[in-house]
């Protein structure tokens, strides 16, 4: 289909140039009698050339207005076909010599149809009743019809060509072509080069030579009024784009551009994330505001940096919220790239973070994946917030993908059960933050893990509760131990060994959830006996518990930790199926290895190796 469309251009390109150049060579009389009409023409090629390099920028889009057609216009009216045509075949070969990096073929192309444009313009004037010649009231009628010929000929011939070589749906033609702004460029063209061919004509009959000056000062100072005027536009609106504080653009601008997104019907997917600062109110309550608006700006730098060449669009959304659009980008790939950034801004110290709730700057995110028939900018937008509160709910510091099939708590048909046992695990937010997100990752693993693997209704309940507190006992272990970062001593331990019993005691006393204390007790003993606390081995350890070690062991080998190296997935993969068979039961670590590699992992993508 390319190639198909590639010959129907180069086709259309020849067709043009034929009849362009067989037009011109048909009318062209290269005669010239009178001396002064050679110093004429020559004057009217010098005025072509220094418009084409001061020519007008049209606000607000930055389209260019070259006004060589009021000098091909005006010696029309006033000379016939001969001064122009001549004047037009010298232009071009002076063109072709200074902007030799142009393709030869484009030098024909513009020749071509400036040709077939003059020479239909001028019949144009001539059956319409115009007279070549000095300028006649009687002729605004003539002048105003062919000037129309002559811009509905350039625009036809261009149209063609930019269809050929871009081929646009109908309905993007149709809604480019009907665009105010659009409408609004086309008719000040059109009235500009009427009002300064007719202005040039009055003037070249007048003075010849003295009347070209004249005008060509008129067109260089409009040149660099309108190019002033265009730049001052431009950074006004720059402004208006951004956010004072972070550089990042504003909420206003994002979804301005997420709209427009919408609206082009890209074949291609892209992503939205919504992006919050973690515990930033108690940053800004312990620093004051005037650092926490130096924070905000640091993180806005960060995002310009590490979006710096990409075709990501970083804004700041509201307060500490921040939004990001990945064009071209799969799900996948964008969890990816922030997750990464997510690690670099981990290990990024910044005055005052020591003190928060992770020691460091975090941020938690939610990413949504446009899909065909979403109806607007505010629904994508809302499930990207409900992913990022679902990546807040887990503890913070984490990416989150929404996901149809998602088990939100809110929507989990055991979600009154776990919000009665999360309000156990709420105090590990003052004592230990890092165990409660463990905890609810190793839910989160957990039941994506029941889908995967044929349990019963009443298993599949005990091994997503069992996970959410499976550590609950470590709420008994003091504080010292829980957030020692040195190796523990050996009575330090065996005290932390003990929070498998401490946790048994805790969920004993609530009957409910006896078949939950299997997992609390015994998620530490291992396949092949050395575990702890009994030393059960292979089968003697409940089918739950097995389970729950592997999912267990995976998210406190790859859990990470500020200024600290931890195994990446593919890492704790590694390690997972060298110990299956000792520590892990072989049965349920290939099913969990999958799981991690479809659902969390990326294969060779151009964002991991950026």
């Amino acid at each position: 289909m390319k190639v198909k469309r590639l010959k129907l251009e180069n086709m259309y390109i020849a067709f043009i140039c034929l009849i362009g150049v067989l037009l011109f060579v048909q009318h062209l009389n290269p005669e010239v009698d009178d001396l002064s009409n050679w110093v004429l023409i020559y004057t009217l090629v010098g005025a072509i050339l220094l418009l084409n390099h001061f020519n007008i920028i049209i606000p607000l889009s930055g389209n260019t207005l070259s006004m060589d057609s009021s000098i091909y216009l005006a010696g029309l009216f006033l000379f016939g076909l001969k001064i122009p045509l001549l004047a037009l075949v010298i232009s071009s070969i002076v063109f072709l010599l200074i902007r030799f990096q142009l393709a030869w073929w484009k030098h024909l192309f513009n020749f071509a149809n400036y040709s077939l444009m003059l020479i239909c313009t001028y019949y144009t004037f001539i059956f319409t009743g115009g007279t070549v010649g000095g300028t006649n009231i009687q002729n605004i009628l003539p002048y105003a019809l062919s000037l129309s010929v002559y811009f509905i000929l350039n625009v036809v011939i261009m149209w063609f060509y930019f269809y050929l070589a871009q081929k646009p749906s109908l309905k993007t033609i149709i809604r480019t072509a009907f665009q105010k702004q659009l409408l609004q460029e086309v008719f000040t063209s059109y009235l500009c080069t009427l009002v300064l061919s007719l202005v040039l004509t009055i003037l070249i009959s007048q003075q010849p030579i003295f009347g070209i000056f004249l005008f060509l000062t008129l067109a260089i100072m409009l040149s660099f009024a309108f190019r002033n005027f265009f730049n001052l536009y431009k950074e006004e609106e720059a402004k208006a784009k951004r956010d004072f504080l972070t550089g990042l653009y504003n909420h206003g601008y994002f979804k301005l551009r997420l709209d427009e997104m919408l609206s082009e019907n890209l074949p291609h997917s892209f992503c939205v994330a919504l992006i919050d600062l973690d515990d930033f109110k108690k940053y800004n309550d312990a620093n004051g505001h005037i650092q926490g608006d130096e924070l905000l700006t640091f993180f806005g730098s960060f995002m310009v940096e590490k979006t710096n060449g990409l075709p990501y669009i970083a804004a700041r959304y509201g307060g500490e919220e921040f939004g990001l659009i990945l064009p071209n980008t799969t799900m996948r790939e964008a969890y990816a790239f922030l997750n990464k950034i997510r690690k670099e801004i981990n290990d990024t110290y910044f005055k005052g973070v020591e003190h928060s709730p992770l020691g460091c700057i975090s941020f938690s995110a939610g990413i949504v994946e446009y899909e065909n028939g979403t109806y607007s900018s505010s629904e994508l937008l809302t499930k990207a917030d409900k992913a990022l509160y679902f990546a807040k709910s887990q503890g913070k510091n984490i990416i989150k993908e929404y996901r149809e099939d998602q088990v939100y708590q809110q929507d989990c048909q055991y979600a009154k059960e776990i919000d009665a046992l999360e309000q156990q695990l709420q105090i590990f937010l003052s004592k230990d933050v890092y165990t409660y997100q463990h905890s609810k990752r190793v839910f989160s693993y957990a039941t994506e893990m029941s889908d995967r693997l044929k349990l019963s209704s009443d298993e599949r309940r005990s091994l997503i509760l069992g996970a959410l507190i499976h550590d609950i006992g470590k709420l008994e272990i003091p504080r010292d131990i829980i957030n020692k970062k040195g190796k523990l001593d050996p009575h330090e331990w065996d005290m932390m060994k003990k929070h498998v019993i401490y946790g048994k005691e805790i969920i004993s006393s609530i009957k409910k959830y006896d078949e939950l204390l299997p997992l609390i007790e015994l998620h530490h003993e291992r396949y092949d006996g050395k575990g702890y606390p009994y030393g059960l081995r292979e089968k003697n350890i409940p089918k739950l518990a097995r389970i729950l070690c592997v999912i267990d062991s995976f998210d406190a080998m790859t859990t990470e930790r500020p200024y600290q190296k931890t195994k990446s997935f593919a890492e704790g993969i590694q390690e997972l199926r060298a110990c299956s068979g000792q520590q892990f039961d072989p049965e349920f670590v290939e099913p969990f290895v999958e799981m991690i590699e479809e659902n969390y992992m990326v294969k060779k993508t151009k964002i991991v190796n950026q």
